[in-house]
């Protein structure tokens, strides 16, 4: 059912495969480490508008590099939300006359908006010495939202 490759033809038949069968954006975003400390940015919420999209947003994110061992392709971005609240500019509720500035609000949840993308995964052929390419499907998150927070029904 699958054509297996040795090990170093596996990058080449791989990037065809994706090109020609799974056809998707590039993935030129700037990433950072995924170990890199993140915090919510409302302290710059005020300051000029930023270009992107991702700063600018109530709910902000960055992106983080992603490894996949065994994947095709290996390394990707991934957005990570950096509020688990939404940014909101409201006056302090002690002083409604002050000047309205950036808070977290917990009264909703920064959320990340998830698209499905193919992977293709490395699994050893029965001959124990090749390998197959196996399309696998992962939700990658590409962007964060805000939302109201989920509430249960007792």
């Amino acid at each position: 059912m699958y054509r297996c490759y040795e090990e170093h033809e596996l990058g080449d038949a791989a990037e065809r495969k994706l090109r020609t069968h799974y056809p998707q954006a590039a993935d030129t975003l700037p990433a950072q480490a995924s170990d890199t400390p993140a915090g919510c940015p409302v302290e710059l919420f005020q300051q000029a508008t930023a270009n992107q999209l991702s700063h600018r947003s109530v709910s902000p994110w960055r992106y983080t590099l992603k490894t996949l061992d065994d994947h095709f392709p290996s390394t990707y971005t991934e957005a990570q939300c950096l509020c688990s609240g939404c940014i909101l500019i409201k006056a302090p509720d002690s002083e409604p006359d002050k000047t309205p500035l950036p808070v977290e609000s917990f009264d909703y949840n920064s959320v990340p908006i998830k698209q499905s993308k193919v992977f293709l995964k490395r699994e050893l052929c029965s001959d124990g010495k090749r390998y197959y390419l196996k399309p696998v499907t992962l939700d990658v998150a590409v962007g964060c939202t805000c939302a109201r927070v989920k509430t249960t029904s007792s």
